[in-house]
This record gives structure tokens, sequence and C-alpha cells, in this order.
């Protein structure tokens, strides 16, 4: 019994430390991310990587090797977080990508305002990243950008809208079914490189698929996440000569 009491309070010990060190980040400030590796050890990734994310997408060649990515996603509950610096939403399991014939199941995706993945050095206006994992943990996101348009705006968008948490650190979830399929632009064309979480630790090896295309998003949903967070973007690093690859 003792022992189970000293665990508990040992794991309770270390989850909290965990996640007060996890909010000691920011993008700007004393905190910002020039000072990533320096708030954690395990950082270190996050100033001496050589294969960090975002970058900007220019030069990409063509590769008619590279093949379609095969979606697959459920609609389901979907519980969306406001973690202080952004807005994660969290998917039931069930939904995936196949890539070369390994799947990658969807484990949450996230909003980016403006978007992290500038195309020759032009922003769009916010990107979503989709976050997917194999069964022996390796990690591909894919990123959608978003532009405002004069349109009604995405209706998927407009569902998650609706539920956003506006207080820090909290919750709501949408019982509502939401496929996150509706996220996807038509046109599945992309490029592709390997990089990294652009958030700390910053972990390497993440494949990452940015969509050719541009999805819709109304001046009042862009608004409304603009007015939350004024600006939850890494900077562009450096490619350390890269290749990325296009598919058409």
């Amino acid at each position: 019994m003792r022992f189970s009491v000293l665990a508990a309070l040992f794991l309770g010990t270390a989850a909290m430390a965990a996640a007060q060190t996890t909010a000691n980040w920011s993008y700007e400030g004393k905190n910002g991310q020039l000072a990533w590796s320096k708030l954690d050890p395990s950082w270190g990734a996050c100033a001496k990587g050589h294969e960090q994310s975002p970058i900007d997408i220019r030069g990409a060649k063509l590769d008619k090797t590279l093949k379609p990515i095969e979606f697959h996603y459920m609609s389901g509950p979907v519980t969306l977080e406001n973690t202080g610096l952004t807005i994660v939403a969290h998917v039931d399991r069930g939904s995936y990508i196949m890539l070369d014939g390994v799947r990658y199941d969807l484990v949450s995706f996230d909003f980016r305002h403006p978007a992290e993945e500038p195309v020759k050095g032009r922003y769009s206006d916010m990107s979503i990243h989709l976050l997917h994992k194999s069964a022996d943990g390796k990690m591909v996101i894919v990123a959608v950008r978003v532009v405002e348009d004069r349109s009604l705006g995405n209706a998927i968008l407009a569902m998650l809208w609706d539920h956003l948490p506006k207080v820090a650190h909290k919750t709501e979830t949408i019982t509502d079914l939401v496929n996150p399929g509706g996220l996807l632009p038509a046109d599945r064309s992309y490029w592709t490189y390997t990089g990294s979480l652009t958030t700390p630790p910053c972990t390497e090896g993440v494949q990452w698929f940015v969509f050719e295309q541009e999805l819709g998003i109304s001046r009042t949903q862009l608004r409304t996440f603009s007015s939350m967070f004024k600006m939850d973007t890494r900077e562009p690093q450096d490619p350390h000569g890269r290749k990325i690859l296009a598919h058409e």
C-alpha cells in the first residue's frame, strides 16, 4: 500500500512538473522561439537540429514516383482544447492515412495564424496541421494552408468555431459527428520534405506533406481565431540543403 501511495505521488509530481515545463514556452518574449532550447535540456533540437520545421517551400522538384496520400477519415466527436497558445482538436481513434503501405493514425489537428508554411516567401492567413502516428511511433503531419475568401467559409470550421473554448486550458467536446476530411482541399497535390515538430521539443524525423491548394475561410472565422491568438507561428528554419519534392 505504501509503495502504491508513493508511486502515485511520484507520478503526480512528475506529471505536474512536465505540465509546468511544457507551459513554460511561448512564441514571443523571454520564453520565445530563440529561448526554447534553453528552457529544457531535452529541447536542444530547437536550436541545433538540421531538420527543423517549418521551412519556406521553394525550389520543389517534381517526383513522379510519389503516390497520392490515401485518406480514411471517419466522422466522430472532437474535443477542442485551448492550450493557451493555440486550439488543438483531439479526435477519437479510427481515422488514418496510408503512405507506401504504412498506416498512420490521426491523433489530433491544430491551427496556426498566420500559416507556418510560406511558399516562396508568401504566407497564407492560417494553416491546419493534422498529426498522424504509425504503430512504431513515426510521425506524419499533413498541412493545409488556409486563406480568407468571400464565401461563407468552411462548414467544418464553422462547426468547430461554434465551440472554441475562449479560456486557456479549457476544453469543449463536440458530440456532433465531425469529419476531418472536410478540412482537406479538393486538389490533393502536395509538397513533401523531412522536418520536425514546430513546437518544443522540436522532435525531428517528421515527414511533412503540405497541400498546394489552399482552403477557404470566411473573414468572420479568421477574425474570431486571430482575436484569440494574434500569432502562434514559428519562424521559418534553415533548410540545410534539404530537398523538397512535389507530387502533382
